[in-house]
């Protein structure tokens, strides 16, 4: 278990773009796959992107690809988000864990953060 923090959110235009950080506390992330999820209240939460933590393994939803980046540097792990529509608009959390074949599946994650909400309006 490691405790996770995401941050960079905030209120953009569409178009626009922001960078979400993912850090642990302990300093470990290097160690670990590493996913990234959103959900809007109402709605299941939903798989967004996710990067190995040996392989350089990356995935991303259909919804995201070609504007959204999961990228890593010392113990943190960024989402560069990039042409953000409105229904980009949720919290986004980071996870530790998988970024295996079943990526996609919040319950193959251990730790979470507590979210760092984006929103984008005009």
């Amino acid at each position: 278990q490691v405790t996770l923090t995401e941050s960079g959110g905030g209120l953009v235009r569409p178009g626009g773009s922001l960078r979400l950080s993912c850090t642990s506390s302990e300093g470990r992330l290097d160690n670990y796959p590493i996913g990234w999820f959103r959900q809007v209240p109402g709605k299941e939460r939903e798989a967004v992107s996710c990067i190995g933590s040996l392989d350089g393994t990356k995935h991303y939803a259909d919804s995201v690809k070609g504007r959204f980046a999961i990228s890593r540097g010392k113990n943190i792990v960024y989402l560069l988000m990039e042409s953000l529509k409105a229904e980009d608009t949720a919290v986004y959390y980071c996870a530790t864990d998988s970024c295996g074949s079943t990526w996609w599946i919040g319950s193959d994650y251990g730790s979470w953060g507590q979210g760092t909400q984006v929103t984008v309006a005009s």
